[in-house]
């Protein structure tokens, strides 16, 4: 840990570092209207890819009430996870912060931790805002209220999809029912309350996460049974559909030689000695068709969800004086690179996410921006929108100058990383990273294995097939990528000079 924080220190001096994210001035920008603040939700479904709703490509799956808030609102094109990790992510969205600053670095049960993280939830409720929390809060298997919330009803752990247990009421009890359709309805009654202040809602579904035997350490045992649980009225839908696999599944670890650091991990993964330990069905299960079509199913519950809460609004004649945002925590691969049963690791797959926002207003309908934005910049945002004051703590960008116009000013890159401090699988435990992710170019720094990294020509290679790092000049591209993450990294760890 002290090795890589003077390494980083190091690099920082060695390179001229640019600003990665040009400051907006407080001119001509979006107002609040002190009476007529808006309502906000968000809503945050678990291990999403960007790809995996109908109007961002899906194959089969038909997901018509979040189309329409796209339709309705603004699409990002390009929006990235800050660390492709559910707890650490989580917190990234609630802060506004980075990793190496709020502390929530894996998915080790940091109850104590979470509980003083210093959330965008917070600083409304102290601005006056009426604010609520349901579903799966995942920084600690501790369900009990965190500061910012005055309602506040969540899934112990990993939680159970059939008939789950919620702490409600100072309580833990069971509630009859699925669980998507469970936070559902405690949504829509907080929606419906009789109240003169807006309200913040936040909707941290469960799905689309398999069942999961969860350890009190926070560590999940993989000898149980686990599995995707569609609602009833949902499963076997897509009995029937085979999902078409990107270019970019493989048939060898040999056609990673290119990227030694990722070969050597998969190699050790399909080891005896982790065949062993795991056991072939739960090292590779989650690629298959069948999962693909029971996490399809599953969705259809949030969509159902999303409608029901759109209508909600509707009735209560305050749609369009609300702030409606939808994304996800994390994405997943099918095997992309050889990977399954996995999420961490930089690539498309699983960095990526859907984000879309409805707004009438300042959200123009159908409007698809494609500008780099990424999860830190949710809290600053929201913020923004309320016109609660942005903490000098916060480290992503509020992206409304984007929404009032597309083609505002803006960086010209991002960072992701993440750290292996606690990893479950043996075969990553020394995968830490930094990656930054350009219009058009993909740099990525293997902190253990700085002579391995990896670069992608993404407008001639979106697959990412073909590393480019030892390639006959590629040295001023990979020095402008260096550089760009020097400057990300300083400002990442909060030191002075960004």
């Amino acid at each position: 840990m002290i090795r890589t924080f003077l390494a980083t220190v190091m690099i920082v001096a060695l390179l001229s570092c640019g600003d990665p994210q040009p400051r907006a001035s407080d001119t001509d920008r979006y107002v609040v209207d002190p009476e007529r603040r808006p309502n906000i939700i968000v809503l945050v479904v678990d291990d999403l890819r960007w790809d995996e709703l109908g109007i961002t490509g899906h194959p089969f799956l038909e997901t018509p009430h979040i189309d329409q808030l796209a339709n309705d609102g603004v699409m990002f094109s390009h929006a990235f996870h800050s660390v492709p990790l559910c707890s650490p992510n989580r917190a990234c969205i609630l802060t506004g912060q980075y990793p190496s600053r709020h502390g929530i670095i894996d998915n080790v049960a940091r109850n104590r931790a979470s509980h003083r993280l210093e959330t965008f939830p917070r600083a409304l409720q102290s601005d006056g805002y009426a604010t609520a929390y349901f579903g799966k809060w995942h920084m600690g298997n501790d369900p009990t209220p965190r500061p910012g919330f005055d309602r506040w009803v969540a899934i112990p752990g990993q939680g159970r999809t059939t008939n789950p247990e919620l702490f409600e009421d100072g309580r833990i009890h069971e509630v009859e029912g699925y669980i998507t359709d469970v936070l559902t309805d405690r949504a829509i009654s907080f929606i419906e309350e009789d109240r003169e202040e807006p309200f913040f809602l936040y909707i941290g579904h469960k799905a689309i996460h398999p069942d999961a035997i969860q350890l009190d350490d926070g560590s999940v045992d993989l000898s149980v049974p686990r599995g995707y649980m569609p609602a009833p009225r949902h499963r076997g839908r897509y009995e029937d559909e085979v999902f078409p696999r990107r270019e970019n599944n493989i048939s060898s670890l040999a056609e990673l030689a290119d990227r030694p650091a990722l070969q050597r991990a998969l190699e050790y993964k399909h080891s005896d000695e982790m065949m062993d330990m795991f056991g072939e069905d739960e090292l590779d299960p989650y690629s298959s068709d069948e999962t693909i079509r029971r996490r399809a199913e599953m969705l259809l519950a949030v969509d159902d969800g999303v409608g029901r809460i759109v209508e909600s609004l509707r009735n209560e004649g305050i749609l369009d004086e609300t702030f409606i945002l939808f994304t996800s925590d994390n994405g997943f691969f099918y095997g992309e690179h050889g990977l399954s049963l996995e999420r961490r690791l930089p690539y498309e797959e699983s960095i990526r996410t859907p984000l879309i926002v409805r707004y009438p207003g300042l959200a123009n309908a159908g409007t698809e921006i494609d500008a780099l934005v990424e999860s830190v910049d949710i809290a600053p945002t929201i913020l923004e929108i309320a016109g609660t004051p942005i903490g000098d703590h916060i480290q992503g960008m509020s992206w409304v100058p984007l929404l009032e116009d597309p083609a505002a000013d803006w960086r010209e890159s991002v960072l992701i990383e993440f750290y292996t401090y606690e990893n479950p699988f043996p075969w990553l435990v020394d995968m830490d990273y930094r990656a930054v992710r350009s219009d058009r170019w993909k740099y990525i720094h293997w902190m253990q294995h700085p002579t391995e990294g990896e670069l992608y020509d993404l407008r001639n290679d979106p697959f990412e097939k073909r590393n480019l790092i030892d390639e006959p000049g590629m040295e001023r591209v990979i020095r402008d990528m260096q550089k760009a993450m020097a400057a990300h990294v300083l400002h990442a760890l909060g030191l002075p000079g960004y």
